[in-house]
């Protein structure tokens, strides 16, 4: 393939934050909270000439035997005002958000993310997520959740309003400074509203749209709603089924294959060598996975107190709670924790592994591991032969734990021609080869 041919890469990073990758016992972690730390992980991937910097978003601190679950102690700052400040820090990067559509409104997330747009000039994304979860629910007015049914028919129907109150504006006219605001009304099974959109439409006409979900229903609602999609895949052929059944699902939706991109998220890990890398890896895993926290991720499904259990030896010998399995609050729920826990069983002993080998195979999502070059040959292969459009880079180390595959292996990927040596364009519909959405004739009438 000449470099003229080749599919060009799409890149972001993530911010880790609070979760089970972050390595917190390492001296080099720094703040998930110190504003300079976003601002580093954000001009740095600016700098590489990425698509994205990425915020996920929590909702509630989880709670494990009745206790703040100790990854949680420190929590986070709201998504939508560190995004508005990296704008002022940052040019050309993308920035994108997660908020919640269940326990949100639409006239309220559709001014939000116009504010960022019109703020950024043009590089607002927003993450749809749904939740089911009452536990969460209990943090808002409305109380309680929705249906596991009803989530992705209120989100839809979100997008729709949102989209509609972008639509109410004309585009704006410079010579006249200004554009014109046109009434809007919807009414609907989950929203009737109605009124005058207080922002004037944004640079990209609507800000980009990520979404994340693995079953059918999240994949035909990314296929008929978002731009981008995360995907849960990390093998190759994995990524390549996932990838063909979501295109293919666009065309039903009148959409084009190159109107949604998949990118996964992915850990990288570099060294000189192929053994010094996998070494690095090893320790990176091992410290990600402490004693702990391998008897307190198996006690969500044995629903059990399990500290007296030495995580180096075998499952326990005890059944499963199968009534408490509220032991961890704020974490998704496994569908039948019996067949879970007999899966884990055979595992284990197959493979002679202890808990914690157990819980380090399990929560195991895979990565590149290699040299910089074998580790950009791999990302160029997955997006060559169709396995992803690209990656979010997610680092187990805050702010710093991306700087050297920023500088080692981007630089290679310019080289061969699969990724920018500069930003074709302003917005992140640019970054992203998306077309902009232009007014309906109803608008502008």
């Amino acid at each position: 393939m000449t470099t003229k041919n080749r599919k060009q890469i799409h890149l972001g990073v993530h911010f880790p934050g609070v979760n089970n990758t972050t390595v917190w016992t390492d001296p080099r972690s720094g703040s998930q909270i110190d504003f300079l730390s976003f601002e580093h992980l954000a001009r740095k991937a600016e700098d590489a000439k990425l698509d994205f910097f990425f915020l996920a978003e929590g909702l509630r601190l989880r709670e494990h035997k009745g206790r703040i679950h100790d990854l949680d102690v420190v929590g986070r700052p709201d998504t939508l005002p560190v995004l508005a400040a990296l704008a002022a820090v940052t040019d050309r990067i993308g920035l994108a958000g997660t908020i919640n559509t269940t326990f949100n409104e639409p006239f309220e997330l559709a001014r939000q993310f116009a504010t960022l747009d019109l703020l950024s000039e043009g590089r607002a994304a927003w993450n749809l997520v749904t939740s089911s979860d009452a536990f969460t629910g209990e943090n808002f007015r409305r109380g309680g959740y929705l249906d596991h049914a009803d989530r992705y028919r209120r989100a839809g129907e979100l997008v729709d309003v949102a989209r509609a109150l972008w639509d109410s504006w004309d585009e704006w006219d410079a010579e006249a400074g200004g554009g014109i605001a046109h009434p809007f009304e919807h009414t609907g099974p989950q929203f009737d509203v109605r009124g005058t959109f207080t922002t004037p439409r944004g640079p990209q006409g609507h800000p980009v749209l990520f979404q994340a979900g693995d079953s059918g229903e999240g994949r035909d609602f990314a296929a008929a709603t978002a731009d981008v999609v995360f995907s849960a895949h990390s093998t190759f052929e994995d990524g390549q089924a996932f990838y063909r059944d979501v295109k293919d699902r666009l065309a039903a939706h009148g959409r084009d294959r190159d109107a949604l991109k998949i990118i996964p998220a992915t850990t990288v890990t570099i060294g000189d060598t192929p053994e010094e890398a996998a070494e690095a890896a090893r320790q990176i895993r091992l410290a990600q996975v402490p004693g702990p926290t391998a008897i307190a991720f198996l006690e969500q499904i044995w629903g059990r107190d399990l500290t007296a259990y030495d995580p180096e030896g075998p499952l326990p010998d005890v059944e499963p709670d199968y009534d408490n399995q509220a032991i961890t609050r704020g974490r998704v729920r496994h569908a039948d924790p019996r067949e879970v826990a007999r899966q884990w069983r055979e595992l284990a002993e197959t493979n002679r592994w202890s808990i914690r080998e157990l819980v380090l195979q399990l929560t195991s999502r895979g990565g590149f591991v290699g040299t910089p070059t074998h580790v950009a040959d791999e990302i160029d292969r997955f997006v060559q032969e169709d396995a992803s459009d690209g990656f979010i880079l997610v680092p187990h180390l805050t702010p710093h734990g991306l700087d050297d595959v920023l500088d080692r292996v981007v630089p290679l990927l310019q080289e061969r021609g699969s990724f920018r040596s500069e930003y074709a364009g302003p917005t992140l519909r640019d970054h992203l080869g998306l077309v902009r959405p232009g007014v309906p004739a109803r608008a502008a009438a």
